[in-house]
């Protein structure tokens, strides 16, 4: 049996938060000795023990090699950094320094917080850190059209980043909205309700793809109370349609879903129908199996689409969408013809690397379902892996789990098979906050 260390309480200091995550990654999730890591990263074993326990202070190239190692997305050397940066600002209040440079200071540190906050493996929550830290965004506060322009940055950064480190930087925004929220006129709080909405359902399309499903759950809830205080119809269907779009991915059942796409087809009424919806009904029921429904949907979809969509003004709509439904809905039912179009129209118009990535496994899936599962189970497995680990994320897992699910029972021995089942079951580092 393996010797379990003494438990290392994160909430003492920085420096206890970042040795708990480091004995975390050592003993619970990569299950190895002191010895065994220290060989790995050239390091003692002792001053590993040192570090775990925050007794001495690791140098910042031990702390690199031990990120790599552990495959931490670079979550590990944002602990240290934060850890660093706190000494210093303790350093600064000693000595009286004030005005601007402290504010600058201060908001560095929140943003590094943020990253370090409510570690998803230990529980600990962003607030708690956040308080610690005592920092004040009163004067950050931003017009609607500022925040708008935020909002699109977070939206980019979602599409082109790790959501790691979007998120870590999407929570310093939603703490600055709530404290700028308290300060307003019940006029202005309506507007900050609808960007609340917007920002809160970006973190958790952020926590989905960390697989931090229910901390993703709680932060679609707050999104939907935020979206339907505000008022706004197109906040109050766009929260819904991005809620029902990744549940899709193993956080909900199907049905919860389709449930959740008539919710929001009621707000709009039953002569407005939705192209976000449809998409999303479409892939619903095609993991169901309901293949003749799911097509059924697409066509409907199609002639909805071409009497125009007008797309949302924080640019969540793409044109991706539409084919990314038909790549899917058509892989599912071994359609290689139709479904290789569709994914020729989703390369031409995808803006991130997910739905880039996730059309190449459909299609594998499709190759599987028509029979080549050995060709398939390989290309997934390719595809996968070429995925940096801090990209990985559970969209594209999920993905690949469906290639998995395709596979014959005849064929579920096979080293491939074994193969794409093991880099399915590797998992980096899951979210960097929790909801408060």
């Amino acid at each position: 049996m393996r010797f379990i260390s003494e438990h290392v309480d994160p909430a003492r200091s920085p420096w206890h938060l970042l040795g708990a995550e480091l004995r975390h990654q050592r003993e619970q999730v990569h299950r190895l000795s002191l010895r065994e890591v220290a060989r790995q990263v050239y390091c003692d074993d002792g001053d590993l023990s040192k570090w775990e326990r925050a007794i001495t202070r690791p140098h910042p190239d031990n702390i690199r090699r031990l990120d790599d190692f552990y495959g931490a997305g670079g979550r590990i050397m944002a602990l240290h950094a934060l850890a660093v940066e706190l000494e210093r600002l303790r350093t600064l209040v000693k000595e009286g320094t004030a005005g601007k440079e402290a504010a600058t200071e201060r908001r560095q540190v929140l943003r590094l917080a943020a990253v370090g906050a409510g570690i998803g493996a230990l529980g600990i929550p962003g607030e708690t850190l956040r308080q610690g830290i005592a920092i004040s965004y009163a004067n950050d506060f931003r017009t609607i059209a500022e925040w708008t322009n935020a909002c699109t940055d977070h939206l980019y950064a979602l599409h082109n980043h790790p959501p790691a480190q979007v998120a870590a930087n999407l929570l310093i925004d939603l703490f600055t909205v709530k404290r700028q929220k308290e300060a307003s006129s019940p006029a202005e709080t309506v507007e900050l309700d609808a960007v609340t909405a917007a920002l809160a359902g970006m973190q958790a399309n952020l926590l989905t793809r960390l697989g931090d499903h229910g901390a993703a759950l709680r932060w679609w809830h707050t999104a939907r109370q935020a979206a339907d205080a505000s008022g706004n119809l197109e906040i109050r269907v766009l929260v819904r349609a991005e809620q029902a779009r990744h549940g899709v991915y193993g956080q909900r059942d199907p049905q919860t879903v389709l449930n959740i796409i008539e919710d929001a087809q009621r707000l709009l009424g039953p002569s407005r129908p939705s192209v976000d919806l449809l998409t999303t009904k479409a892939k619903a029921l095609a993991v169901l199996g309901r293949h003749d429904e799911a097509q059924k949907t697409l066509n409907t979809v199609l002639d909805v689409a071409d009497k125009g969509v007008t797309p949302d003004p924080l640019g969540f709509w793409s044109e991706a969408k539409l084919y990314f439904a038909h790549s899917w809905v058509y892989a599912l039912m071994g359609e290689e013809a139709k479904a290789d179009e569709a994914r020729d129209h989703v390369r031409t118009h995808a803006r991130g690397y997910q739905y880039r990535t996730n059309v190449q496994l459909h299609e594998a899936l499709s190759t599987v379902v028509n029979g080549g599962t050995v060709e398939g189970v390989r290309r997934a497995a390719e595809i996968i892996d070429a995925v940096k680990p801090a990209y990985r994320t559970q969209h594209i897992r999920h993905t690949g789990q469906m290639v998995l699910n395709a596979v014959p029972l005849t064929h579920h021995d096979h080293p491939a098979v074994a193969e794409l089942r093991e880099l399915l079951h590797y998992q980096p580092p899951r979210s960097p906050n929790r909801k408060t």
